[in-house]
């Protein structure tokens, strides 16, 4: 009885193991991607804030911005844009987006607005049409590496969408990268553009400025691209997000795994012991008895 108890603890031994060759590796991976991903976040912020330079000044020179990307409508339809992952082994990376995003969804309907919904990534797109939701537009396989034709293609979607009028508005849940400890689910105004904020000094900095062609033309090129880098950036800080959750979920499954092997190890070694005491008993037990005989 006691051999085939043992046999069954080192079974789970070997199993966990393996588990453990699994999650180390998959720890590996991760913390080799998050370096990849931080490096991509911090190459993207001078684009976007070299953007909102040229927006700034080109409102600071014609005294105002006007733009239908601009224009804040009254909101009938709101398109809701949620990120997650592909893949799982991430925490509570993609159910902390997804909560987000569901409670946003009750929060329009309770309020008589329609919502249109768009997912990135597998685990939205299931978790939303398990519950029959409506997913009007899906994108796949984008937020591991994410790259700027993804966010070229989802900012194209999303401003048909607006500039048709089928949605009045569109926000997105996706997750900040703060730390490699910290990364916050978090609502991303996408449409309407909010303009930069003036800061002291830029209308100075904005009179020696000429612009060819006019103001409203520049802003007709600019927004959509601003629109694209914001996407981008977004999909960037959601890969650095996934990376990051990813490592720290196989990190503690790693250690949770070695310290139910070190249990079952001393479950193991306690039988192997119980059972040599039993054997030892039984050879005294005949001893004595062949003695008395």
């Amino acid at each position: 009885m006691a051999s085939a108890e043992i046999r069954q603890i080192r079974r789970r031994i070997k199993s966990v193991e393996s588990t453990i060759k699994i999650t180390r590796a998959m720890e590996l991976i991760a913390t080799a991607r998050i370096g990849k991903a931080q490096q991509r976040v911090a190459q993207a912020k001078p684009y976007t804030e070299k953007m909102n330079d040229v927006i700034r000044n080109i409102g600071a020179a014609t005294g105002s911005i006007k733009h239908p990307l601009l224009e804040q409508r009254e909101i009938k339809t709101v398109g809701v844009l949620v990120v997650t992952s592909d893949r799982g082994l991430a925490g509570g990376y993609n159910s902390s987006v997804i909560r987000l995003a569901e409670q946003a969804v009750a929060a329009h309907h309770a309020a008589g607005k329609e919502v249109r919904l768009y997912t990135v990534g597998a685990k939205a797109l299931a978790y939303f049409r398990y519950r029959k939701h409506q997913i009007r537009h899906q994108w796949l396989a984008v937020t591991d590496t994410p790259t700027y034709a993804d966010a070229r293609g989802i900012a194209n979607i999303i401003l048909d969408e607006y500039a048709s009028g089928r949605v009045d508005a569109v926000e997105s849940y996706t997750t900040e990268y703060i730390s490699a400890l910290t990364q916050t689910a978090i609502e991303w105004p996408v449409l309407p553009i909010t303009p930069p904020e003036a800061v002291e000094g830029a209308a100075a900095a904005a009179t020696g400025y000429e612009f060819e062609p006019s103001a409203e033309e520049i802003l007709d090129r600019l927004l959509p691209r601003y629109l694209e880098g914001s996407v981008f950036g977004m999909l960037l800080e959601a890969s650095a997000s996934e990376h990051a959750a990813r490592r720290r979920a196989m990190k503690a499954a790693t250690e949770n795994a070695e310290e139910l092997t070190r249990l079952l190890t001393r479950e193991a070694n306690q039988a192997r012991q119980a059972e040599i005491t039993t054997e030892i008993s039984e050879i005294v037990g005949g001893a004595e008895a062949l003695s008395n005989g």
